[in-house]
């Protein structure tokens, strides 16, 4: 067989195998049996290996990839950022939200329903027609490159073919996990001793992270597109037309959408997506619904963070019977003490529940709940499971009162409830469950996101003695991490490069991770924006931030306390002195690094490591942790390591410090 003919074959296999995958994952009518469906794939990479000058990175043999270079996600901008829907839970809220249109626009436009699928949201990049890239949602603004993993998605195409091809396509859409395929995972994990998936959002959003993309192949994902970021050229003017694109295109999409001209319209299509919510093989907690014309859709334009032409209809919570059999009293970070009841096990809504928090002694009071009473637990969707009602009746006259204890369970200080306060406290710092509460905090995703640092991590490392304040997470060591029984090489290393990457997240985060009372994640970024600098904030004043929109005199007298406390100004200097950035990290719209990888080996002078690579993601460039041909440059300071032998080695372009400086513009 000649060469024309050789690649001839291989492209028409590819095809081939692309459009049974769609015919199989996405329509769910499969034409061939599995066994011819394993005949295509295996002639192809027989071909592929035969003739790698016809190998592709495209084709359907590379979806699943060997271990990644890298040990870490690159932290990747999205442009534009990527937005969250407002909900409504109640018919009534449905119309509120169909009135504020018509006012908005002074007629109602034509909507288009779709099902809300429960998974994880993702930007997934074409450019000339080539998967370029996948960036998990993150915080709207940023987020992870998960590429390799992403690949895996068999349904997916590494390479677009149709009449109209975009040159550039951000589709966005939701990575998710079949039923079925939670319930042999699940199976194995029992197998093996490990802990369960909760269901299947947690499972995608789990294998997303996972670092060996075979194992994710295993895992069986899927995606749905439903949006996109950005399109170049614009081949669609309504939101029904990008939808028959991305079919064109064999981009997956949920089958079930209908256009609807009313609210009733609108009602009935929720009324079938209830009626088939329990038949379908993955979940759905609810229905969207979108304005379908782009241009309506720019006249009504955008919140802070959601768009006002769409929103989510979600599903009424579900609900369980149970009984209460005791209360556990726990302490939070701030020495809050909070009763959370342990219920008799019951299903709701998929998940068996076991416990529910009672968020505060008026709450017991208010609910009139005793120890023993029948009660009625609510969960809606990512909702912790909350008691609704106590079944009064139902009591036989054993049931018991709850009291609030007068000592802390965990350090048996004095309980006390300060003037003004709902909540009963431990006001001694020392406390261990308040340092355990605290270093959870610190690590946590909203905060320094520390991957890794859970609770059995801390939980050891208190035991030995290890952690007092978070400072002591920046002095821990991999040699220190393989004494306890939890780490082997690999989970250690990865740890200590979790913690160094911590070193460098934005100010709003380090605010946040903080903890200062009635500062949550908005207000961090806002006080991020107008200070810029954690030294600027400590010596703001009261007048200073009473001024701010958002901030009150509760808030501001609770920062001034804060700052004025030498305990917490001792820490900021001491994690200062550690490495941890204070300063706001521009953001820059500034794309001229995509597709870049670049390696740092070696101490550099204008900033840390850690801040080079931010302002590398921050352009469109990715962060690897290892040398190899795929790296574009390799950017050496002083004392370089192997890696510097390594590059000469492969002939990479290598650069210094001042060269990468004049790339980035200098932005520091």
């Amino acid at each position: 067989m000649d060469r024309d003919k050789i690649r001839k074959r291989i492209e028409e296999l590819r095809e081939q195998i692309k459009r049974h995958n769609y015919l199989y994952y996405v329509e769910a009518r499969p034409q061939i049996s599995d066994y011819e469906y394993d005949k295509l794939l295996r002639e192809l990479s027989s071909l592929e290996r035969q003739y790698p000058e016809f190998d592709s990175p495209d084709s359907p043999t590379k979806k699943v990839g060997a271990f990644p270079e890298r040990p870490d996600f690159a932290v990747v901008i999205h442009s534009p950022r990527m937005y969250s829907l407002d909900n409504v839970y109640s018919y009534e809220e449905f119309l509120e939200w169909t009135a504020r249109l018509e006012r908005s626009l002074g007629f109602l436009p034509e909507m288009v329903c779709e099902l809300k699928i429960d998974g994880v949201g993702i930007s997934v990049i074409y450019e000339r027609g080539r998967l370029l890239r996948a960036i998990t949602r993150g915080n709207g603004i940023e987020g992870e490159d998960v590429t390799a993993n992403v690949r895996t998605i068999r349904e997916l195409p590494l390479s677009l073919t149709g009449e109209a091809v975009p040159e550039y396509l951000d589709v966005r859409g939701e990575v998710y996990m079949r039923r079925q395929d939670l319930e042999r995972i699940n199976a194995q994990r029992q197998e093996e001793g490990l802990d369960v998936f909760a269901n299947t959002r947690n499972a995608a959003a789990g294998s997303l992270k996972l670092l060996d993309s075979r194992e994710v192949s295993r895992r069986r994902l899927h995606f749905f597109a439903h949006s996109f970021g950005r399109i170049q050229p614009l081949l669609c003017r309504s939101h029904s037309e990008f939808m028959d694109l991305m079919a064109s295109l064999f981009i997956p999409i949920e089958a079930n959408r209908r256009k609807c001209a009313s609210a009733e319209q609108v009602k009935e299509f929720y009324e079938y997506a209830l009626s088939i919510r329990d038949d379908l093989p993955y979940d759905i907690d609810g229905v969207v619904v979108k304005v379908d014309d782009f241009d309506v859709q720019e006249r009504l334009g955008f919140t802070a963070k959601s768009p006002r032409w769409a929103i989510a209809f979600k599903f009424p919570a579900h609900q369980a019977l149970t009984r209460l059999l005791s209360v556990s009293f726990q302490v939070g970070r701030t020495g809050v003490i909070t009763p959370v009841a342990n219920l008799e096990p019951v299903e709701c809504g998929g998940v068996v529940i076991s416990r529910s928090t009672l968020h505060n002694f008026d709450e017991v009071e208010r609910l009139g709940i005793r120890l023993g009473d029948w009660v009625v637990v609510e969960r809606a969707g990512d909702v912790i499971p909350h008691i609704v009602k106590v079944l009064v009746d139902r009591r036989t006259g054993r049931e018991k009162p709850i009291e609030v204890p007068s000592l802390c369970p965990v350090c048996g200080s004095r309980v006390v409830r300060l003037e003004g306060e709902v909540a009963y406290r431990c006001l001694n710092r020392s406390c261990p469950a308040q340092i355990r509460a605290a270093l959870l905090f610190w690590a946590s995703k909203p905060a320094m996101d520390i991957e890794g640092f859970g609770e059995a991590v801390v939980d050891a490392l208190l035991e030995r003695g290890k952690l007092k304040t978070v400072a002591d997470i920046y002095r821990l060591t991999k040699e220190e991490l393989l004494t306890l029984p939890l780490f082997k090489e690999k989970k250690a290393n990865n740890l200590i490069n979790a913690i160094e990457r911590s070193k460098g997240r934005d100010l709003n985060r380090f605010i946040y991770a903080l903890g200062i009372r009635y500062v949550g994640e908005k207000l961090s970024s806002l006080l991020a924006d107008r200070f810029l600098d954690i030294d600027r904030l400590i010596n703001a004043g009261f007048d200073e931030l009473v001024a701010m929109p958002d901030i009150g005199e509760k808030v501001a007298k609770s920062i001034v306390a804060f700052f004025s406390d030498r305990n917490n100004l001792e820490l900021i200097e001491e994690l200062k002195r550690l490495g941890i950035n204070t300063k706001k990290i521009t953001v820059t719209t500034d794309q001229s690094l995509l597709g870049k990888v670049f390696v740092f080996t070696g101490e550099l002078d204008a900033f840390p490591r850690s801040r080079a690579k931010e302002l590398v993601t921050s352009m469109g460039g990715r962060v690897a942790g290892s040398v190899s041909r795929s790296v574009d440059f390799v950017v050496v300071g002083k004392k370089p390591g192997s890696k510097y032998a390594r590059a000469k080695e492969l002939g990479l372009r290598i650069i210094g410090e001042r060269e990468f400086l004049e790339m980035i513009g200098k932005r520091q």
